[in-house]
């Protein structure tokens, strides 16, 4: 009898395989309102919502910043001790967590030594190959690094071995530094007679500098006082020597009035006070100083090419590593893919992948010498994508902060593909996005909402796009929102003329921008649009830039201290109590004295995490219990900061509270759509596009003319666009010029005039490929953006 056989029963799952999802339970942080949710891992997520609805406090603040805390656990508490200590979010339940992986907008640093190549580890690998391979052989890789100075020393050195004895040795090091630029690629050159009056003595006043009055005595009296100038005699008749002093000294201990000071010459002075400084952060008259003080020129040494001569000699088939640091970097991996060197193979393959990753994410057209400062949001987000993209690490998390900023229409698609690569070698992928092309990938969709600040904090919809399309949430409903072509566009009323711009990649380029009207600028990335109009508009008191520079501020800064909003409301306070306005300030008298005017403690647990809790004498008012007992219109000063502006918009423009002064800056406030914003939220919890539009709203009220705006949709939700575009057309209507760099098709469906740059990106763009009304481009086609444009409004 044949044995009977058995049908074989499906395997029970494994343990392991159960943990497909990233669970979310009570989470609190910022404006959450305890979200609880489910996110599947290998699939690609895409958070929606209008600003400020609670996106990055659950994808960054919440998932990937505990994910990061628990990875940095692991190390040892002397490792901890130098990483940045991060307190647990405010969540109930985390659980699925995966390592977290966090490419956002923030700009790369603004340090003048830092360029594409060092940021990247191409600029290392270029300095191995050049250390091997170059002609004539001048020292290790260090001789190509312009940030490593030469050194040479000799002397007895004592060596203990035996008996002990002085050997004589010497020591030399060889790096690639330019000496006179100090690897910077261009010097600063004082203009001395902004710093001084040389017909004056020092007691009469001399200094023109700001805040250097005769009489402050840690500046003026130590140099009137130091013995080695006379305070009585003019500086023009100062001796070679008092000169010298004055001008250059080094930094020398001096006795001033019994006090030790230090004495230095007035030129590495400024340089510290002034030039180390980040310009943007500046205050206006100080930064007003230092761009009539001081002019910065290529050095002439090395060229700008930051290297000393003999970094620059050596050469691999007749370029050095200038010149190759100076390539566009799609042009660098070809000449580099032609290098055929069996002994350095391993070096070049990874050279190459690296460049490669340059081109295939769109940023073939940069070069690696690109100050790292100079890159916009969108262009330090993908470069700092490229050490990614050829990662053999799978299963982890990667936390993307609207990944398409930037970018032309004709670019999404790239970085689509790059997300779902990225996506199908086994990863989570969470993205925070408003363009409808980006949110068409998703596998799965949260959207937040349904307002913005207090109103926002839930999970509106939770599914497929075509479960959102169907849903009745703002995103939902406003995601086939389509701009019309205007019927009529506006005369122009003159026109701002920009002749043989230059400037990086334009091409000798003509160009009339027509005044009076809405201009928009577009083209692809890196086609030469903020060249022509941050680098060729003469800029003069009646041009006014609004760019993506963030702000500066710490967690005492908010929009009431940014706007100059506090200054006539501690006054209204001051007058209705009879008081002093600075008890009305949480940063002078008024402040908590438990805290400082913090409104939190932070208790330091040495290698733990910092753990900030409310001050329990002001409950995190900020303020002295005194100072609250004085009310305007029924409300106390920690009330009107804990109202938001649209709130205080309306407390403000009637009644016993009426501030004519501080209702006109609210009014602004509320026209580019920050009415959700409390007026005491910390700058430092703005998103990139709320911080852009804050400094529009600063700007409103200037005098000049002409607004350059610099991709003002940046971080804004499809439904407040709408509200951008009659923003921009009441600035036009009341006698404005606003020309924006934008590449959001309704912005340029709304425009009178657009002028369109390409055809590519980097030495391919910088010419003019249209100028004209938007009915015209898309009736031409004859562009990409004309083909994207034309697609976009159903032509």
């Amino acid at each position: 009898m044949a044995p009977r056989t058995k049908t074989p029963q499906p395997p029970a799952p494994h343990a392991a395989d159960s943990h497909d999802l990233i669970r979310v339970h009570g989470a609190r942080e910022n404006n959450l309102k305890d979200v609880s949710i489910e996110l599947p891992k290998r699939r690609l997520t895409v958070f929606t919502g209008v600003s400020g609805s609670g996106k990055s406090s659950l994808v960054f603040s919440t998932i990937a910043a505990e994910s990061q805390r628990l990875i940095n656990e692991t190390y040892s508490a002397f490792v901890q001790g130098f990483m940045p200590t991060q307190a647990r979010p405010d969540v109930d339940v985390l659980d699925g967590l995966t390592t977290a992986i966090i490419v956002d907008q923030q700009r790369m640093g603004s340090d003048p030594r830092s360029t594409v190549g060092t940021a990247t580890d191409a600029n290392a690998m270029l300095r191995i190959l050049f250390s091997r391979l170059g002609e004539p052989h001048i020292g290790p890789p260090g001789a190509f690094a312009f940030n490593v100075p030469s050194v040479t020393a000799s002397g007895a050195i004592t060596v203990e071995r035996g008996n002990k004895k002085a050997v004589k040795a010497t020591f030399s090091r060889t790096g690639g530094m330019c000496p006179r630029c100090e690897g910077r690629g261009s010097v600063s050159d004082i203009d001395l007679t902004q710093l001084y009056d040389d017909s004056k003595s020092i007691a009469e006043g001399a200094f023109t500098i700001p805040g250097w009055k005769s009489d402050s005595w840690w500046t003026v009296r130590t140099y009137a006082e130091s013995g080695f100038l006379d305070p009585n005699k003019p500086i023009a008749k100062f001796t070679k020597k008092e000169m010298q002093d004055f001008l250059y000294r080094e930094p020398t201990k001096v006795k001033v009035e019994g006090a030790n000071l230090t004495f230095e010459g007035l030129i590495p002075k400024i340089q510290k006070s002034f030039l180390s400084k980040d310009r943007e952060s500046m205050q206006p008259h100080i930064r007003e100083f230092v761009d009539r003080a001081v002019t910065f020129t290529t050095c002439p040494e090395c060229e700008g090419t930051r290297l000393t001569e003999g970094a620059r000699s050596s050469k691999i088939k007749k370029i050095s590593i200038a010149d190759a640091c100076a390539m566009e970097i799609r042009d660098l991996a070809e000449w580099v893919r032609g290098l055929d060197e069996p002994s350095v193979a391993p070096l070049l393959e990874a050279l190459q992948q690296t460049l490669d990753s340059f081109v295939e994410i769109g940023l073939g057209y940069l070069a690696l010498d690109r100050p790292s400062g100079t890159l916009s949001g969108g262009e330090a987000q993908r470069v700092k994508m490229i050490r990614h993209l050829g990662s053999s690490l799978t299963d982890v998390t990667y936390v993307f902060d609207e990944p398409t900023i930037g970018l032309h229409p004709h670019d999404i698609q790239r970085m689509n593909d790059l997300l779902l690569r990225l996506r199908d070698k086994g990863n989570t992928v969470l993205v925070v996005e408003h363009k409808p092309e980006a949110i068409a990938i998703a596998d799965h969709v949260v959207d937040l909402g349904p307002g913005a600040g207090t109103a926002g904090g839930t999970v509106c919809f939770e599914g497929t796009l075509e479960g959102l399309r169907a849903s009745d949430t703002v995103t939902g409903r406003h995601l086939d929102d389509r701009a019309v072509l205007k019927d009529e566009v506006r005369k122009s009323t003159g026109a701002l003329e920009i002749r043989g711009a230059t400037s990086h990649n334009l091409r000798d380029v003509d160009v009339d921008i027509p005044l009076g009207v809405l201009t928009v600028i577009t083209g692809v990335a890196g086609s030469g649009k903020s060249s022509l109009v941050h680098g060729s508009i003469p800029a003069g008191e009646n041009v006014i830039s609004v760019d993506q520079s963030p702000i500066r501020g710490s967690r005492r800064s908010n929009p009431a201290t940014y706007t100059g909003l506090l200054e006539p409301i501690r006054k209204a306070f001051a007058k209705a109590n009879g008081v002093k306005p600075a008890l009305f300030s949480a940063n002078s008298e008024g402040a908590c004295p438990t805290c400082n005017g913090a409104g939190v403690i932070f208790t330091d647990l040495g290698m733990m995490a910092s753990v900030s809790s409310p001050c329990e004498d002001c409950e995190g008012k900020r303020f002295q219990a005194s100072v609250l007992d004085y009310h305007l219109g029924g409300r106390d000063i920690s009330e009107v900061l804990a109202m938001s502006v649209s709130e205080a918009e309306e407390f403000f423009g009637s009644g016993d509270a009426a501030i004519p002064a501080a209702h006109k800056i609210l009014d602004r406030l509320v026209d580019v759509g920050l009415g959700y914003l409390s007026l005491g939220q910390p700058l430092t919890t703005l998103s990139g596009g709320e911080r852009q539009r804050l400094k529009l709203a600063t700007h409103m009220g200037d005098k000049g003319g002409v607004y350059v705006l610099d991709e003002p949709t940046t971080g804004l939700h499809l439904a407040d666009v709408e509200q951008l575009l009659g923003l921009l057309d009441r600035l036009v209507e009341s006698g404005k010029s606003v020309i924006v760099i934008e590449h959001h098709q309704a912005v340029m469906a709304h425009a009178d005039w657009i002028i369109d740059l390409g055809p590519g990106a980097g030495h391919d763009g910088g010419q003019i490929v249209f100028e004209g009304t938007p009915a015209d481009l898309v009736a031409a086609r004859s562009t990409l953006t004309g083909e994207h444009l034309a697609e976009y409004v159903g032509e």
